[in-house]
Parts: C-alpha cells; structure tokens; sequence
C-alpha cells in the first residue's frame, strides 16, 4: 500500500513539473502564406541547409540568445543538438565558409516583432507570447 502512494505521489509530481515548461511555437508573420511546418523544414533553415521556404520564398531565422532556456529546448526539441553541439556546428560552417548562425534578439517579444514585420523571417517563442500579428507554423512540447 505504501509503495502504491508512493509511486502515485511521485509520477503526481513529474507531470506537475512537466505543466510548468513552456510550450515553443515557431512562428511566421501572419502575412506568410505558409501554415504549417515540419520539424525537418525548419532544422534546415535554421541550421543555414536552406533559405528557401518550402514554397521557394525566402527564409531568415532569428535566434534567442546563446544561454537562453528556450533557445537551449528549441534545438533539443527540433534539431536534437545540445548547446555544445550547436556551437561546434556553427564554429565548422563560419570556418568552412558555408554559413552563418541566425541573428540574435534579445526575447521572445523582440523575436515575435521582427518576425510579424517582415513575412521571410522566421522564429521561435514561448506560446504565450502568440499573438495575431504571428502564426504558429510548428509546436513542440
């Protein structure tokens, strides 16, 4: 009986914590033709593969400044790449010529702004940061 509670009390709290993380959205300007995409689509973009969108418009990504919890689950979630692998990447395509990593601002609000005012550009935020002048195009959780 003991062990039963226990058990109940833990996995009460592992789905308490898990309530508490932020939801990312990636998000485009509402003004984009695009609605959804899929997680490939976005890793490439993101990670300087392509600067196209799927239906050849041009792409920008903006990234959250190195550190940041967020930027930190967005490539675990999307591109399943810790901080230290990501930095590795980026210093070996600078190096190589091949590409550079996306601008950096400063939040979510900041990213949310740039994306809503310009349809080639492309981001991630917290989702509560959403509002009309950006639309969701993949969620993680």
């Amino acid at each position: 009986m003991f062990i039963l509670r226990l058990i109940s009390l833990v996995l009460l709290v592992l789905a308490c914590a898990g309530a508490g993380a932020a939801e990312l959205v990636v998000i485009v300007s509402a003004r984009n033709p695009l609605s959804v995409l899929r997680p490939e689509q976005v890793v490439d973009i993101f990670l300087a593969q392509t600067g196209r969108f799927p239906g050849g418009d041009e792409a920008m990504a903006l990234d959250l400044p190195l550190g940041s919890p967020l930027r930190d689950e967005f490539y675990s979630k999307v591109a399943a790449k810790s901080p230290a692998l990501m930095k590795a990447y980026w210093t070996k395509m600078v190096f190589t010529g091949r590409g550079q990593p996306p601008r950096e601002l400063a939040n979510s609000i900041a990213v949310r702004k740039m994306v809503a005012d310009n349809p080639s550009m492309i981001g991630y935020i917290d989702r509560a940061a959403l509002d009309g002048s950006v639309k969701a195009v993949l969620v993680t959780r």
